[in-house]
This record gives structure tokens, sequence and C-alpha cells, in this order.
């Protein structure tokens, strides 16, 4: 299986796993005006973060800020071990290009977290151990700032905000291509309901007569606590579930590994044999759907524009970013989020996406996954005719 060079994106996580010491060095930083103070803070504890693959810093992202700490500035990430990454950005969102470290501040977690953005889990990359410390330092202010603010997108979770439910719900059908009409759908999950997005989702399935639900984030230990929630009032998304339609794949947001493919494989296969319409969800809608989407839609022959379009409707619908209104944001995700996407299918950075024929990648990504002839054909009958 060829490697598939990856480069941008942006995402979400969960909590679990391993405790650890960490010491952690924050300064104020250096300014032209001020000298740099620097207090070292000690006994803090490391989570690991296997979904996404990162380390998660104990230490609040208002407790790090507070220390002088600011988007865009640069830090020198280092454990005991050895194990070092110089230079490295402090960012509240995804922004750098995949494969790339950083330090994140992600809206919505309970501490920082240092990671590969959608690359190897740091964790194990690191080697860092069950006595294993960390430090952070600041090595210059500022350094990334002009990425930062490029970036920096935040949405609400206030139905309230957004014109309709499913625009909240970043619930529609995907008709590009040789898809058959409203036989593919994609969403925000219809069962976790950390952003209040569930039952919107759920109705709106229940609307569109889906048949068979892909739930690229989740496990069965994951569905059964979002069930036995207080707040859970998915029974579209249940019934499936009771009748054997939910197929839970549990992805990491690592694109083009091993584990990920043969999560993809074991999805696609699943369409393959049965019924749609098909809605395929992760957390969000965003990064591990985007991805799924953008390769089923090149497999039916979708084009670049119709693949961008799509793709597009997702920041417009949680962000407002569309092409009119915020051009320069626009462009940044097409070229620094989906883009790169596309050429981990491809598995050629050299390729010209908009005048090649997409839908041979897609069919030979497919194959590297496992499937074999006769199952792809059927997969294109289910979804093409």
């Amino acid at each position: 299986m060829k490697k598939h060079v990856i480069r941008s994106i942006g995402i979400l996580t969960v909590l679990t796993m391993v405790f650890l010491p960490v010491i952690l060095t924050g300064c104020s930083g250096k300014t032209e005006e001020t000298e740099a103070s620097t207090e070292e803070i000690t006994s803090y504890e490391i989570l690991h973060e296997p979904e996404f693959g990162g380390i998660y810093i104990k230490i609040s992202i208002d407790d790090f800020n507070a220390l002088g700490y600011e988007y865009g500035d640069s830090v020198d990430l280092s454990f005991s071990n050895g194990y070092k990454l110089d230079d490295i950005p402090y960012y509240n969102g995804f922004y750098t290009v995949i494969g790339d470290p950083l330090i994140v501040a992600y809206p919505g977690y309970e501490y920082i977290k240092a990671c590969v953005n959608l690359g190897d889990d740091l964790w194990l990359e690191s080697g860092v151990g069950i006595t294993g410390t960390a430090t952070i330092t600041l090595r210059e202010k500022g350094k990334y700032l002009d990425i930062q603010e490029a970036h920096d997108i935040h949405y609400t979770d206030v139905r309230e905000d957004y014109p309709s439910d499913e625009v909240f719900a970043n619930f529609r059908s995907v008709n590009v291509g040789n898809l058959k009409k409203d036989i593919l759908y994609r969403s925000a999950s219809p069962c976790d309901n950390q952003h209040n997005r569930a039952s919107y989702v759920d109705a709106l399935a229940k609307e569109a007569g889906i048949g068979c639900i892909i739930d690229l984030a989740d496990n069965e230990d994951k569905v059964a606590s979002y069930i036995e929630a207080d707040d859970f009032n998915s029974p579209y998304f249940l019934s499936l579930l009771e009748g054997d339609n939910v197929i839970m794949l549990g992805l990491n947001a690592h694109f083009g590994c091993e584990t990920f493919n043969a999560g993809v494989c074991d999805g696609l296969l699943e369409m393959a044999q049965r019924e749609g319409p098909f809605l395929i969800h992760c957390t969000e809608g965003k990064d591990r759907t985007g991805f799924i989407l953008l390769l089923l839609e090149a497999f039916a022959g979708a084009s670049y524009d119709e693949i961008v379009d799509d793709y597009m409707i997702t920041y417009a619908n949680y962000y407002g970013i569309t092409k009119e209104k915020e051009p320069a944001k626009y462009e940044t995700i097409r070229t620094d989020i989906l883009e790169p996407m596309l050429y981990i299918m491809t598995g050629d950075e050299s390729v010209d996406l908009k005048t090649c024929d997409l839908s041979v990648y897609a069919e030979d990504y497919i194959k590297e996954c496992g499937l074999d002839d006769s199952e792809i054909a059927a997969l294109r009958s289910r979804l093409c005719g």
C-alpha cells in the first residue's frame, strides 16, 4: 500500500486513558518593550488522547493563557526522555499543515493539547513513559499570529443562531456526479449530543427515510454512553440501531494510515450490501465525514468544483464562510484543508486536481483499502445505479 502524503486541517477530540506527572514551564514572553519572566509549574498530569493521537497537558486553557501565552506564539516542547519539538505554534484550532505538530487550545477542550495534526500519535511517537515529564517554554511572541488570525473561526451550539434545522445540523443530501438522487446524506452526529445537534439530525434523518447510518466516530461503548445520557433524544437513530442498521467504525483522524483505511474498507463493504439512503457522520460532519464524502463523490464521477462546493457548505453552515462573504478564508480552507485531503486520495501531490480524472484515483484508493473488483462494482451499483 503506497503512502499517502497529507498536509492540513482542523478538528475535535476526547479525553481518556493514561496519567503521568508533567513539569510545565511557562513564561510571559519577550517583546521589544518587556523582558521575559519565567515561572516553573510542577506536578501536572498528562492524558493520552488516542482518537486523534495527542497528549493533553492538565492545565486549563484559561490558566495556560494567564501565564502569558497567546494564540500565535511559538513554543518549545520537550520531554524528559530527550524527545523535542522546537518552534511549534500555539493555536486555538488545528491550523498547522497535516503532519506538523502544535499546541492547541480547541474550544471546548478541558486542557491544552500537544499533538501532530492528523498525523502520528504523539504519545507513541515521543515514547513518553509513565515516569516522563514535559516542558513547554515560550520561544517567540506572535511568530504565527498571521496564521492564527487567518484561520480563527468558531461556531455556537445554539439553534437560534442558525437559519434552519438543516443548517444547524449540517444535514444535507449529496447529489453530485453520478450519485443516485438522495441516496447519500451527510450531517453532524445523530447520537452524540455534545453540540446540541443530535435530536435535530435524528428528526431530519427520519424525514429523509435514512435506511442505514455509517457512524465514523463511535464504537459500541460510546454509543451506549450517549443513549444513557439524560439529554439523549434520538428515537429514529435508536430504531436503526436496534435493526442493526448503524455501522460503527470508530475511525481515528489519521487519513491514509492502515487503520483508517481498514475502517474505510469495512464501511464501504457494508454500504455495498445494504439498502439506503445512507447517512454518513462523525461528530461535526466536517473532517472524517469530509474525507469519506469527497472519496465517494470522486468515485461517483463528481468534478473538482462539485466536490469543493459540497465540502464548503459545511463551513457556510457552521461559520457563515462563503466565497462571496469571506473570500480569503474560503480560499484558505479550500487550499489548506480540502485539497490536501484530495491529495491523500490521489497519493500524488503533483496531479492537477482540477483537470485529472478523480474517479480513477478514488477507485484506486478504494482498492488499496481492500475492496476487490466485484465489491467495487456492487458499491457503484448501490450508489450510482
